[in-house]
Order: structure tokens, then C-alpha cells, then sequence
């Protein structure tokens, strides 16, 4: 894996996506891997400037062991690089999990080499936070009740109407004139409030995040009242032909010189939309332009209520689930305001032509382009209102995967918009009155006589119906009757057949049909008239001799 790579953060039961909090997580994982680097990690004798010391290690050793522990550590995964190591050695080092020769600890300047440190007395744990569910504590008491439609689609039905109209008599009367107008107007088709359909996006988007998930419930990891169904509708309904989304107030957009730094960086070595003059390192100023805007943002793109959901979507970010991790990372970003999903695509754009660009120059002397880019971005997109030491690897491993699939993620899902159209379409169909159904559904008994009757009527309309049929289809012919009805021209064959049977049958209706020989002559021409002794002949009766 090249310099840079992200790091995979995976809890135990991945497998089978049960997610489990993002902070609370991160703490599991550094108790973990802390505990087992301690327990690993071999205390010899070391002599620095002419001195011995025992129970000590150098940071090359330190690093060694850490790189092999989290490589082969179901919980992160084979990709993790040296760089990354010596980073999270770095964090150990500041929260004092391991000091110094001296005792020093609470610096970042550790380094890969022979410098010696060893363990405190004791190793720092951290606690992790026993927070309760969102529906248990008392400050979101009333979140869920008042929210409770967010989860479960409306069904803007009578009988939620007379549900409800049941609490206090005031509004019973209110109710009950609402019902009566609900119900003479039952047989148009029903008119939607916007807020209505804003529901709809809102139910929808979360019914199949909940879903791709495999979440018995969004509630560790979502809190119902972040939930704007406006910004959902307004994400998919307001885009450039690109995806884009086109925000209506101009002074939440990108300001002009920074789309045209983007843009300009994004179409390297093509940056007709510069009127300056390009220098030596240009494109490196271009580039720290664009980070001072992204890096003085307020919050994350993905910002800080969010931060809990994109990080447990990281526990998907395996090979086998990539697609299961692109379309849950489709439906989060559907929920960001729009401002901010307009600012993620044309950054996750621009980074992702930049790393894949063979022409870009180098914009840093001591790492690549795309290392670059993931440690200068991933904190725009992704960190926690409180320090988590985990952040920054959380967060690149994240921006490395839109990186890789910003196409993808930050597209439209179609299937969403189909589902909202079909479930608006069927609210919106009219409803037949219940005085305008037919008024029976049942059997009623009647007379033998009755019966007969109808039975006669019913037979002689049908055998009428049938005989118009067989005189007007003249092209009709079945091939294994063929050679029994050779003596007669194939063309009429059948008919003459299935006349003289129907004429033996039902004489009565035969005879209103054809009452005389010439309208059997007018439709058949010279055809010869049906001769009942050619049709009905006898089987010849054999005697037989005895001798």
C-alpha cells in the first residue's frame, strides 16, 4: 500500500454490521491495542553512552512490534503502514502509555530510531463512556415521541384522523368536520402538503439506511432530531446535470476565487480559467489557497451531529462490503445541508482528479500528492467536536474511500427517487366513494325455473355468438385433420364440419341463421351443400364364415 493509506478501523462482529457507537468505539479499540502492545512488547538491556539500562526498548523495536501487532489484528486489517504506526506511537507517547529515558512524556516527537523508552507503572486506560441510549435519556425524553413519524411512513388515513380525535373534545368536533371533508373529497385525487412530502423523503432515506445497515434500530447511531426531510428533498431535487447540488442562496456557496483555485487544480496542466501568469511553485500556492479555505470552515463538511454515523459506516469499509458501504454512505450524505454536500462533491472532485493526475507536480517535498491530500482534508471532513485520538485516523481512512469513489457516493441514488415517486403517486390516487360501489358481493339464491331461464338465454346468446365465429373465420384449418378431410378442398374443411354438428345440435338457431338453402349457397358459392350420409357414415358389418 503507497504512503498514506488509510487505516482500517473494524470492531469485533463487523461481519455481521452490528455497529456500535463511534467515540465509544474508538475507546474500546485504544484499550485493546494498548493492552497488547504492553504485553508484547520484549524489555531488554540496552547500553547508550556508555551505560547500561535494563527493561528498555528503542522506538525502532517499539514501532516493529506495533506495525506486525495492528497488521495481523482483525480489528484494523493488513493495510496499515509504518507512517501510521508511528503516529499512533506518537499518541502513546502524549497520552503516556510509554515515557522516555528520563520520564518525559506528553510530546508527539517520537521518531524512528534507536532512542530508548520503556512503560510507566502503570499503563493509562481509557474509560469508556457508559452513555445510554438516546431513547433513555431524560434531555431527549420527547425527541423519539415527537419524532416517532420520522421512522415509520405516514399513511395519512381516516383512521389516524379518528385515532386522534380522540384526546380532548375540543378537537373531536374539529376532527370529525375534517373527516367529513376528507371524506367528499375521496373520490379526487388527494392534494400533498409540501411538508407532507418532505416526510416522505425523510421516512424513506431512513427505512433503507436502516435496512442496508442491518440495524434492528437507528437510534445508537442517529438522533431523530438532526433529521431536516427538507435538506434530504432539496439534495435530490436540486442538482446540475453532474450531480452537483445548486444551492439557491448564493452566499452559502463557494466563494468565486476558491471555485476557480479548485477548478484550476482539478483541470491541471488545463487552467485556462486563470488569467495569471504561472511561476515556479504556483501550483503549490494555488493548493495552500483552497486548504486555508476548507481548514478555517467552522465545522467538518460532514459536520459534528453526523460524526457518530460516518463512523461507524467505516466499519464497512471492507472489500466485501464495499458496495454496502457505498450506497450507506449515498443515504448519510443525502442528510447534510446542502451547502455542505455542494462543498463535499466539488472537494472530493477536485482530490480525486489531483491524486489520479500523473502530470500534477509534487505539492510536497517529504510525501506524495495523494498523502498529501488525505492528512490536509480529512480534518475539513471529518472529526469530533471533542478531541478523540483515533480522529485523524478515522477521518483518512474515510476521505480515502470517497476518494476512490466519489462517483459513486455522492450521485443521486435513482432508486430512492423512484421509491418516493411511487409512494407520493399512490397517496395522491383517488379513492372510490363507498356509495359508489356495486351493491353486491354476494351470492343471492334463486328459483330452479329462474335458473333455467337464464341458463336458456345465457347458452343461446353464447352458441350465437359462437356461430358467427365459425361462419366468418374462413382461414381457420388444423393440420392433423388434414388427411381425414382430404376429399374436401382444405379451405372449408372444418366449417362444413363444425356447421353440420352445430346443425344437428341447436337446429333452431341453425335454421334462423340459414332458413333456406340458398343463404347456405350464398355463403359458401358452389361449394356442395353438407349431406348428412357422407358425414355419418356406418361401419360396414362383417360376417364371418365358418368352416
Amino acid at each position: 500500500m503507497a504512503e498514506g493509506g488509510s487505516l482500517l478501523f473494524v470492531g469485533a462482529g463487523m461481519d455481521s454490521r452490528i455497529i456500535t457507537p463511534g467515540p465509544y468505539r474508538a475507546a474500546k479499540l485504544w484499550n485493546e491495542v494498548t493492552k497488547h502492545f504492553r504485553v508484547g512488547m520484549p524489555l531488554t538491556k540496552h547500553r547508550q553512552h556508555f551505560k547500561a539500562y535494563g527493561n528498555y526498548f528503542t522506538a525502532s523495536e517499539a514501532i516493529d512490534l506495533l506495525h506486525q501487532l495492528l497488521k495481523t489484528n482483525s480489528n484494523f486489517g493488513s493495510e496499515v503502514t509504518r507512517q501510521q504506526t508511528i503516529q499512533l506511537l506518537r499518541k502513546f507517547l502524549k497520552k503516556h502509555v510509554i515515557e522516555d529515558l528520563k520520564g518525559r512524556w506528553g510530546t508527539e516527537d517520537l521518531e524512528d530510531n534507536n532512542s530508548l523508552y520503556r512503560f510507566p507503572s502503570t499503563s493509562p486506560v481509557k474509560t469508556i463512556p457508559s452513555r445510554p441510549p438516546l431513547w433513555k435519556r431524560s434531555s431527549m425524553e420527547n425527541v423519539f415521541k415527537e419524532r416517532e413519524h420520522l421512522f415509520k411512513m405516514p399513511q395519512f388515513s381516516k383512521k389516524t384522523t379518528r385515532r386522534r380525535a380522540s384526546v380532548d373534545s375540543k378537537n373531536e368536533q374539529e376532527n370529525k368536520d375534517l373527516m367529513e371533508e376528507q371524506e367528499n373529497d375521496d373520490d379526487f385525487p388527494k392534494q400533498l402538503r409540501s411538508k407532507d412530502i418532505e416526510d416522505i423523503w425523510g421516512n424513506i432515506t431512513l427505512i433503507h439506511l436502516q435496512k442496508i445497515l442491518g440495524l434492528p434500530s437507528l437510534e445508537e447511531v442517529l438522533n431523530p432530531s438532526q433529521i431536516k426531510p427538507n435538506y434530504i428533498r432539496y439534495n435530490m431535487t436540486h442538482t446540475s446535470k453532474h450531480g452537483v447540488v445548486v444551492l439557491q442562496c448564493k452566499t452559502d456557496d463557494l466563494p468565486h476565487w476558491v471555485l476557480s483555485a479548485m477548478k484550476c487544480l482539478a483541470n491541471w496542466p488545463k487552467n485556462n480559467d486563470t488569467s495569471q501568469s504561472t511561476y515556479i511553485g504556483f501550483e503549490r500556492d494555488v493548493f495552500r489557497t483552497v486548504a486555508d479555505y476548507f481548514l478555517n470552515l467552522p465545522e467538518p463538511l460532514l459536520t459534528f451531529d453526523f460524526y457518530e454515523l460516518f463512523v461507524n459506516i467505516l466499519g464497512l469499509l471492507q472489500p466485501h462490503l464495499e458496495r454496502v458501504a457505498i450506497e450507506a454512505l449515498q443515504l448519510c450524505c443525502l442528510l447534510l445541508p446542502p451547502a455542505n454536500r455542494r462543498k463535499l462533491q466539488l472537494l472530493m472532485r477536485m482530490i480525486s482528479r489531483m491524486s489520479q493526475n500523473v502530470d500534477m507536480p509534487r505539492l510536497h517535498n517529504a510525501m506524495g500528492n495523494r498523502s498529501l491530500l488525505i492528512q490536509t482534508f480529512s480534518r475539513c471532513v471529518l472529526c469530533c467536536a471533542e478531541e478523540v485520538d483515533l480522529d485523524e485516523l478515522l477521518a483518512s481512512r474515510l476521505v480515502s474511500f470517497l476518494m476512490d469513489h466519489p462517483q459513486d457516493i455522492l450521485q443521486v441514488p435513482c432508486y430512492l427517487q423512484t421509491a418516493v415517486q411511487n409512494h407520493i403517486q399512490y397517496l395522491q390516487r383517488p379513492h372510490v366513494k363507498q356509495g359508489t360501489v356495486p351493491a353486491y358481493y354476494f351470492c343471492k339464491q334463486i328459483s330452479t325455473q329462474e335458473f333455467e331461464e337464464q341458463k336458456l338465454a345465457t347458452s343461446q346468446a353464447a352458441i350465437i355468438e359462437l356461430l358467427e365465429n365459425i361462419v366468418r373465420d374462413k382461414t381457420l384449418s388444423i393440420k392433423d385433420k388434414k388427411k381425414k378431410l382430404k376429399q374436401f378442398r382444405l379451405k372449408n374443411a372444418l366449417h362444413l364440419l363444425c356447421l353440420f354438428q352445430f346443425k344437428k345440435q341447436y337446429p333452431d338457431i341453425y335454421q334462423s341463421r340459414f332458413p333456406t338453402r340458398e343463404s347456405e349457397a350464398k355463403l359458401f358459392g358452389d361449394k356442395p351443400t353438407i349431406k348428412q350420409p357422407m358425414l355419418m357414415l356406418k361401419k360396414p358389418k362383417f360376417k364371418f364364415l365358418r368352416h
